[in-house]
């Protein structure tokens, strides 16, 4: 027999009570003088008699009810069955550990990891012999039973924390499928896990709970190693509005700190890996300091904005200092590159209706060119000067409002474009006569044949973005909701045919019709604008995009170049679990590269295609990588686990109950819980509904006879 709540039976010392009251307040006798006292004499013992036997009745039931109570509170088990030894039948036992990064939580010394061991390799001992036993964890890797039981305590003591997790679901029903497989009659899964909430996805759960409730034989046992209320310091994912900026440009970087379960002062760094050009040795510099007082259940955003930065790859991280209780959600990893001021060519043709100024001053503001704070050097010339302008020196050309090129000048920007380099194409009233924009070399570059210019005098016609994915709209993107388009409407437009193979349409019209298009071309890409971003607003204008407080204008012009310069494609940061796409700068035809990971070890990976992209599977280890090949210059990429990784809520167990919907789970914090569940599970029956059922019967009885003993 095994108890819940061992310390309970002491309760049954409450059974001196009414012994001591029977005997405190039993009835005297009195002495009385009476001649006939022989016959009262005679009378009396029979009377006595029968007084004793209900005394003794009453004392019993009373006995009886605080005993039986306090042995029902203690929640015993037996085995009915009268088969002992089914005890010790060999089982086939999964042991499930819960290894994501969360578990490296320590309390009382110890992580929930180390936890976790602690509770399996004492189970190891207690289960049967000739037991099968599987090991498994969140791990992706392969399933199969141990060898042997000294096999499966290695396998236990090597387990590791990891940062590609699998959901526990997933881990369970790879589990039943292995025990299925095994011909053993007891089959058990012991799950050692901290309940977190992002561990147990209700998507993964409909299935689970279909699985446990189909299977014979089969008892799970959920070991609970976390803490009830943890309290942890986190920073959630870093934001970086540009991960290639100017050298005139400021990096910022963003997060959040959050406090789980504790408020307080917390100190946030920003460092930066910098090389010693003597020993080449690369070490962490301190750049800049938060003092952040959080509020214990809130989140407070922190800003970092550096300036001033050289030329090149740049690698950094952003930490809590001094650490606290989960170090995986105390750092976060960037890269980022710095390059020189890219230079832009705009080609406006003579026209008293345009403002090319429109777009130079949002692309380099005369306030940052003369502090020198300008990421684009703007030049602008007339559409008649193009053709004798040398365009390799220029990272992007934009057209705006273009007149009729000529087909020579169509054929150098098409080369132009093929060679990697970016061309905008503002189409306005200038497009005319339409033919000369019809032609195979213009159609080249354009995404389809211009058809008609469509009014839209209402003021109900607006750019309206609906899939915001694009890298151009990525800003817009974290405004989601706030853009007011409405505000500035679109009176006219060019209304294109059948698109090109290939064009990606990026904005619409309010109307549906497209208005912002991509085509590649070779290595480059050209985006072509349907209606143009220079007209005078006081000459009947096709647009009001620039029109008062137009900042997404200014948004878009600066997202619109940065694509073009490559800026806003780029991405060298990434979460675990990502693929990473490099495109690296090196040249000479290399082919293999040398990677090198956060914790100093190496491995060679291979370009794809002849686009010199370099294409890694999903890494698993958070942290700052490098790309080298001979001498070429450094790129590299960072990893970072996903912010729901090292999340804390807990699920209640009543709820994870509902979730599973299973009658066949179990959960357990302690040996002794352990002990009880398992003897239940296997071959044992809970008395707890007995005794409850037999102690109000006792009760009801007590009442009965104490009422008809003490109205006699």
């Amino acid at each position: 027999m095994t108890f819940l709540n061992v310390s309970l039976l002491g309760g049954m010392a409450l059974i001196a009570v009414p012994i001591l009251l029977h005997l405190l307040l039993r009835r005297r006798p009195r002495r009385v003088e009476f001649p006939a006292i022989q016959f009262v004499r005679q009378r009396q013992l029979p009377q006595k008699r029968r007084l004793r036997i209900r005394h003794w009745l009453l004392l019993a039931l009373r006995v009886a009810v605080i005993g039986l109570l306090s042995l029902a509170m203690a929640r015993p088990s037996v085995i009915f069955s009268g088969d002992w030894a089914l005890t010790e039948e060999p089982v086939a036992a999964a042991l499930i550990f819960d290894t994501s990064v969360r578990m490296e939580y320590r309390h009382e010394n110890r992580t929930r990891l180390e936890a976790a061991k602690e509770l399996a390799l004492w189970l190891l001992a207690e289960l049967p012999q000739q037991s099968d036993i599987a090991v498994l964890s969140s791990r992706s890797g392969p399933v199969a039973f141990e060898v042997d039981r000294a096999s499966a305590r290695q396998r236990i003591g090597r387990l590791e924390s990891s940062a590609d997790s699998l959901p526990l679901p997933t881990v369970i029903s790879r589990a039943l499928e292995l025990l299925q497989q095994n011909e053993k009659r007891i089959r058990e899964i012991y799950i050692f896990t901290d309940l977190a909430r992002v561990a147990w996805p209700t998507s993964a759960l409909a299935q689970l709970a279909s699985q446990l409730q189909n299977s014979v034989g089969l008892s799970v046992y959920l070991v609970d190693v976390g803490v009830p209320e943890p309290k942890d310091f986190a920073l959630s994912g870093l934001q970086l509005p540009r991960q290639i900026l100017s050298s005139r440009g400021t990096l910022v970087v963003q997060t959040q700190l959050e406090g789980i379960g504790i408020g307080g002062p917390c100190t946030v760094q920003l460092e930066l890996l910098e090389v010693d050009p003597s020993t080449g040795r690369r070490s962490w510099q301190k750049r800049e300091e938060k003092l952040c007082q959080v509020q214990a259940g809130q989140a407070q955003q922190v800003v970092f904005r550096l300036r001033g930065l050289s030329a090149g790859l740049h690698q950094g991280q952003v930490r809590i200092v001094g650490g606290d209780a989960l170090p995986a959600n105390d750092v976060r990893y960037f890269t980022f590159e710095v390059k020189t001021p890219w230079q832009l060519l705009l080609v406006a043709p003579d026209s008293s209706h345009l403002v090319p100024g429109f777009v130079s001053e949002a692309l380099a503001p005369r306030e940052y060119r003369l502090t020198g704070q300008a990421r684009y050097d703007c030049r602008l010339i007339r559409q008649e000067e193009l053709s004798g302008v040398d365009l390799s020196q220029y990272a992007a050309v934009i057209l705006l409002d273009p007149k009729p090129l000529e087909e020579l000048l169509w054929q150098k920007l098409a080369g132009y474009v093929a060679d990697g380099h970016g061309l905008a194409i503002c189409l306005g009233r200038n497009a005319q006569p339409m033919d000369s924009f019809l032609t195979p070399a213009a159609q080249s570059l354009l995404p389809g044949p211009l058809q008609m210019q469509v009014r839209r005098p209402d003021f109900d016609t607006y750019l309206a973005p609906s899939d915001r994915q694009h890298p151009i709209l990525a800003e817009f993107r974290r405004l989601a909701g706030t853009v007011p388009w409405d505000d500035f409407p679109v009176l006219c437009y060019w209304q294109l045919g059948e698109l090109a193979k290939g064009v990606n349409v990026i904005v619409s019209y309010s109307d549906g019709r497209p208005a912002l298009l991509e085509r590649p071309v070779g290595k480059g890409r050209v985006l072509t604008l349907t209606t143009p971003l220079t007209d005078d607003t006081n000459q009947e204008p096709w647009n009001l995009l620039p029109v008062g407080d137009a900042w997404p204008y200014l948004i878009l012009v600066n997202e619109l170049a940065a694509y073009l310069v490559g800026a806003a494609e780029h991405q060298l940061n990434y979460t675990v679990g990502q693929t990473v796409v490099l495109k690296l700068p090196f040249s000479g035809g290399r082919r293999s590269y040398v990677v090198t990971a956060p914790d100093g070890t190496t491995f060679t990976a291979q370009t794809e295609g002849p686009s010199n992209q370099l294409l890694l599977s999903p890494p698993t280890l958070p942290g700052n990588y490098r790309v080298q090949a001979g001498g070429s210059p450094d790129s590299g990429f960072s990893i970072n686990l996903g912010p729901e990784q090292t999340r804390l809520e807990r699920l209640r167990p009543e709820e994870l109950n509902q979730l599973l919907e299973a009658n066949n789970v179990r959960l357990a914090r302690n040996r002794q819980e352990i002990n009880r569940h398992v003897s239940l599970g296997r071959v044992g029956q809970e008395l707890f509904p007995l005794l409850i059922a037999l102690v109000a019967c006792l009760w009801g009885a007590e009442l009965l006879v104490a009422n008809r003993f003490y109205k006699d």
